[in-house]
């Protein structure tokens, strides 16, 4: 029989938050009851689904107020940036201003895949900037292979006096240090526990733990020793547990930073659910 692996240890009391996680994507309600109780008995009781086009955007905030200790954010990925019109903005800007709607994103750039054409893309992320702005919401950026044309229409759009976060961070630590002087939050996925993986490394350890959100990506970015499965947040402990090696401090030291600056970003409840 296969040795079950048994997680790191996070000490009663101690609790994580996924700041980043697709409960949408799931196979359905009862995967979603199991993952969301799974996570809770990992200690991470609270979880922000990420909505990523209209009708994604739509299922998290239904899934927000199903789900005590969920909360949801709205808007549109680079992959989905065609889809963005005048009705379907108007859309979003509704649903911002339902309870537990705590930020806008996932918008941004990825020239990876260019599923849009990179003028629409950044279109598009100028014209969601400038909304979050209005809806004074924090932004979740997605950024691959775009840091130069990222920086530049944050730069362009900016200051946010909400704040934001750059999610699923991928640079190096120069890279970071220009998105901490943007006044934005650094969210480190499980990537960082991939051996291949040492600019993140560098940039989870260096980087002020006081700016530092932590994100599971799920279903996507699986950390090890689950690589290749798909993410779940409860393996957001073994993400908290490789930092907290790389930085030489408790894993509770990392759950109790990164969970201040998440509830401060996202203006979430300092205690649980309301």
């Amino acid at each position: 029989m296969k040795k079950k692996i048994q997680p790191p240890a996070l000490s009663p009391g101690y609790g994580l938050i996924d700041s980043h996680c697709h409960l949408d994507m799931e196979n359905g309600q009862d995967d979603i009851d199991n993952l969301i109780d799974s996570a809770r008995q990992c200690q991470v009781d609270t979880i922000i689904t990420i909505g990523i086009d209209l009708a994604s955007s739509q299922q998290a905030v239904e899934l927000a107020h199903t789900y005590p200790g969920v909360y949801a954010s709205v808007g549109i990925h680079p992959h989905s940036a065609e889809d963005g019109d005048d009705a379907v903005y108007q859309q979003l800007q509704e649903l911002s201003t339902l309870e537990k709607v705590v930020a806008y994103g996932e918008i941004g750039l990825d020239y990876a895949k260019q599923y849009a054409p990179v003028e629409r893309q950044r279109k598009e992320f100028a014209r969601q900037l400038s909304l979050a702005k209005e809806l004074d919401l924090p932004i979740i950026i997605h950024d691959r292979d775009a840091h130069e044309d990222t920086l530049h229409i944050l730069k362009e759009q900016g200051p946010f006096p909400a704040g934001g976060v750059m999610h699923c961070f991928s640079g190096d630590m120069a890279f970071a240090h220009q998105v901490l002087d943007l006044g934005l939050f650094i969210s480190i996925p499980g990537i960082v526990t991939f051996k291949n993986a040492s600019d993140l490394q560098q940039v989870a350890q260096e980087i002020p733990l006081d700016h530092m959100l932590l994100e599971t990506d799920g279903p996507f970015l699986t950390p090890v020793p689950f690589r290749g499965k798909r993410n779940r947040p409860e393996y957001l402990l073994y993400t908290a547990a490789k930092i907290a090696e790389l930085r030489e401090i408790s894993i509770e030291e990392i759950a109790r930073q990164t969970s201040l600056n998440t509830k401060k970003l996202f203006s979430l409840p300092a205690q649980g659910d309301t």
